[in-house]
């Protein structure tokens, strides 16, 4: 997702794609469905489903700003596989997922963003929080967060309480791309020591994720890890 907020009337609601500041169609909350196919209510006031594609945010009055036309990038790279590799697990846990249980099947029930409705009277950070079962473990051998601006940490903890990964962001400081001043360019990355953090089959893991604690659209508190059955490649199949 790329948002312009050149000579936008207000920067922060653009970039949390605040539905009152976007050209929605005509009729938007008779037509739209949410994440689960059902008719989006009048009160989602803004996220993923207010930034569709040709979409514009309100500009300052009398902004001529100039166009552009951009691309993005990208490398991929491939290696053969050889004993020396070992394959992982790719798990995305989400801050919002509602787990519950069928008697024999776990649920999952992701909403993938949210609001945060400011508490005026607290200094501190307001906290999703999820706890979350692991049919499978393994090593973890990385993990990382996916948040937005105003983010300041997200944290996934093992059944007992140990710290497993705690992904911090770095905040811009200057107008070159990639350190857009007061955006999040970039958030921390864990890579622990090979067999030092093991999750365990079956183990239930909690998720916080942390921003500051002000009126927020199309919050995420995503985490990224990969686990890995095995370290040692004499024991892996090729």
């Amino acid at each position: 997702m790329a948002i312009d907020t050149r000579g936008v009337q207000d920067r922060k609601g653009c970039s949390e794609c605040r539905c009152d500041l976007f050209n929605l169609p005509k009729h938007f909350y008779n037509v739209s469905r949410d994440i689960h196919g059902q008719p989006l209510s009048t009160h989602y006031k803004g996220g993923l489903f207010c930034c569709l594609d040709n979409l514009q945010c309100k500009l300052r009055e009398g902004f001529q700003g100039p166009k552009r036309r951009l691309s993005i990038r990208y490398k991929i790279r491939w290696v053969d596989w050889d004993k020396y590799q070992v394959p992982v697990k790719v798990y995305i846990l989400d801050s919002t997922d509602r787990v519950r249980s069928n008697g024999s099947k776990t649920i999952h029930d992701c909403q993938a963003e949210y609001t945060i409705l400011a508490n005026h009277s607290s200094d501190s950070p307001h906290v999703q929080k999820a706890i979350i079962p692991l049919e499978k473990g393994g090593y973890l051998i990385y993990g990382t967060a996916h948040m937005h601006t105003g983010v300041v940490n997200a944290t996934l903890y093992g059944q007992d309480g140990r710290v497993l990964c705690t992904s911090t962001p770095k905040y811009g400081t200057g107008k070159e791309a990639g350190n857009e001043k007061g955006y999040a360019v970039g958030m921390s990355v864990c890579y622990p020591q090979p067999g030092s953090v093991k999750i365990n089959d079956g183990e239930t893991l909690t998720l916080e994720s942390r921003y500051k604690n002000e009126f927020r659209t199309g919050a995420m508190g995503h985490f990224y890890i990969h686990l890995a059955k095995q370290l040692s490649h004499e024991n892996v199949k090729i």
